[in-house]
């Protein structure tokens, strides 16, 4: 577990400053949470490191050779893979409705492991959505039922969990 501490390390200076939209606690929190619902699951070392990393690439200066370079290839290659392309900042002349159709469909093709990350993250982000913002919490739970459909081959235990609080936390 040195790896995954060192991931923690690294994840928690990548950050540091940031905070989180609606709670204004740490940033880290988010990541860490992430990884904790798949340690329940049992993934090995190089998920965990993973989880932890998500955003790194997305919301930070790291660089996915950064993360290669700390992390190794396999982590590398789920960073990637959780880093979304489709972003308003890439294409501000998309409107957010297709970007998210577009994420879904390049989603598609990433692997099991990618998309059991990306599972978690979408369960540890749903609870604050809806808890702190009623308003986007009805578009960010139709858009988060959509991607459910293209996450096939996530672990089945943590599509479980997401489809049952989708269902529960559905306005």
């Amino acid at each position: 577990m040195e790896k995954l501490q060192k991931a923690i390390e690294f994840a928690t200076n990548a950050h540091k400053g940031q905070k989180r939209k609606y709670t204004g606690e740490d940033y880290i929190v988010h990541p860490i949470a992430v990884m904790e619902i798949l340690r329940g699951f049992n993934f090995h070392e190089e998920i965990l490191c993973a989880a932890v990393l998500h955003d790194t690439v997305e919301d930070t200066p790291v660089t996915l050779q950064d993360i290669e370079e700390n992390f190794g290839t396999i982590v590398a290659k789920l960073v990637e893979d959780l880093t979304d392309v489709f972003t308003k900042e890439a294409f501000p002349q998309i409107n957010r409705k297709y970007r998210k159709q577009l994420e879904c469909y390049r989603i598609l093709k990433i692997s099991g492991h990618a998309k059991s990350i990306k599972v978690a993250d979408l369960i540890d982000n749903t609870k604050s959505i809806v808890e702190h913002d009623e308003a986007f919490s009805g578009v960010y739970l139709k858009e988060k039922q959509e991607l459910l459909f293209v996450l096939d081959g996530a672990h089945q235990g943590l599509m479980d969990i997401a489809v049952r609080q989708m269902f529960k936390l559905k306005k």
